[in-house]
């Protein structure tokens, strides 16, 4: 595995975070409801970053994956902003700058990955 050390965290995050989510743990009960979201969306979020933190485990996606979790991560910014949830936007954004980051230590993969789905004219195959 390439880049073990932010890959590692992204997982245990992620994974840790949606099976709170799956689980229908108390916290996440609340704080979806104090947010005003749907129940449904709790679970589609928990099932995306649970996906998401187990695909990181799949070297050949393992990059484009951690920039898209990154990019995930704008929504939870968002809601901690609009809920003036300081602590937690901080949280979050840190969290959204690691998968960032690991998506751009691997660029030269997600760019392998995405021109492989490319034939020479630029339609895909």
């Amino acid at each position: 595995m390439k880049h073990p050390i932010p890959t590692a965290l992204l997982l245990l995050i992620f994974v840790a975070s949606g099976s709170a989510k799956l689980a229908s743990l108390p916290f996440e009960l609340a704080a979806f409801a104090r947010w005003g979201y749907p129940l449904w969306f709790m679970y589609l979020t928990g099932v995306i970053e649970v996906l998401g933190g187990l695909l990181l485990l799949w070297p050949r996606v393992a990059s484009l994956v951690a920039a898209g979790l990154g990019c995930f991560m704008f929504g939870a910014i968002a809601t901690h902003v609009v809920h003036a949830e300081w602590p937690m936007t901080g949280v979050a954004t840190a969290i959204m700058v690691l998968g960032l980051w690991r998506g751009w230590l691997g660029r030269d993969e997600i760019r392998a990955l995405l021109a492989r789905g490319m034939t020479k004219d630029g339609d895909r195959r």
